[in-house]
């Protein structure tokens, strides 16, 4: 996930400074982001704070490259990650375990006009992803397979908002953006830049996971983790203002400048419109094997992979059965 310009506050300076200790040290739960504290990822942690009003008690620490967050909670430094885990799940021989569903991958390949026309243009052409592995690159390389075209060099530039400075710039031509800063550019200048045929059904972006063996030894505080999520997400289908509404209740970002914080509200409702914000579990997983094994970052067929070795269903069914989700 990558996210837009002004909204990115890193955790430290709207949580307080946060420093990944051994989860073994205390019952301070360790939370993983694996990406800035930001307007879109906002929900996240009001449902994380709602959660802790019932008794989960948990520091966050974001990092601004998704990888390190996965891997923070694979060597044992988080026990709970909000990332896209699936290309080290298979290698990580079950060390991890997938929650819920958070997020869907919607998002949009970006070309400047003057340089491509079609997918069939970017044929050994270098083009732009947020981080090695990412949905981003995922998204690349099954659009490539689909139209039988091989890109040339592979560039990473962490950040939706800084891949859009990289094209005004001209530093890039082709790269993939998230639904808010598509919408930014297009507004900025659509005259420079277009969108490419994408997908039509979006697999998982952002996905709530944790540690195994911390699954097992606190199956209590999972219930009320996922639960939490699984209710928010439902209140926010109803009514996308319920972002914002907690954020100035709990005051979070509240350095948040007031052309920000009025368009919250806003952002939420193109989020839930387009699909973004959309949780799920076997569902998700079903659609997540298709896409991630033609992409690459799963070895297939999809046929051979065991949903119970890659999520934990258990406590999001329970969840979506008691708030009818």
């Amino acid at each position: 996930m990558s996210r837009m310009p002004l909204y990115a506050f890193v955790a430290a300076a709207t949580l307080g400074t946060v420093s990944v200790a051994a989860p073994a040290a205390a019952q301070t739960v360790q939370v993983a982001l694996g990406d800035t504290v930001s307007v879109e990822t906002l929900a996240m942690v009001v449902a994380l704070e709602r959660a802790k009003e019932k008794g989960f008690d948990y520091k966050l620490t974001s990092f601004s490259k998704e990888d390190l967050a996965i891997q923070a909670v694979i060597a044992g430094q988080a026990d709970v990650g909000i990332a896209t885990p699936y290309a080290v799940m298979q290698k990580s021989k079950g060390t991890i375990k997938n929650l819920a569903q958070l997020t869907r991958l919607v998002f949009f390949t970006v070309v400047d006009k003057s340089a491509y026309k079609s997918w069939k243009d970017l044929n050994g052409q270098p083009i732009t992803f947020h981080a090695r592995g990412s949905g981003t690159e995922a998204i690349g390389n099954i659009m490539a397979k689909r139209n039988n075209i091989t890109f040339g060099q592979r560039n990473y530039i962490s950040g939706s908002e800084n891949r859009i400075v990289a094209l005004m710039n001209g530093q890039i031509k082709a790269t993939i953006l998230d639904l808010a800063n598509t919408t930014i550019l297009m507004e900025k200048a659509a005259d420079r830049f277009q969108t490419l045929p994408g997908l039509d059904n979006p697999a998982s972006d952002e996905i709530l996971f944790a540690r195994t063996e911390w699954i097992e030894k606190n199956p209590q505080k999972v219930d009320l983790l996922v639960e939490e999520f699984v209710k928010l997400w439902s209140e926010m289908a109803k009514n996308p203002g319920i972002v914002e509404q907690e954020r100035a209740k709990r005051g979070l970002l509240k350095d948040l400048p007031k052309e920000v914080v009025d368009s919250t509200t806003k952002f939420y409702e193109r989020g839930i419109k387009a699909g973004l914000y959309k949780s799920g579990g076997a569902d998700a997983a079903k659609a997540d094997f298709e896409f991630y094994v033609e992409a690459g970052q799963l070895q297939g067929p999809v046929e051979s992979l065991k949903i119970e070795e890659y999520w934990h269903l258990a406590p999001y069914e329970k969840a979506a059965k008691k708030i009818g989700s």
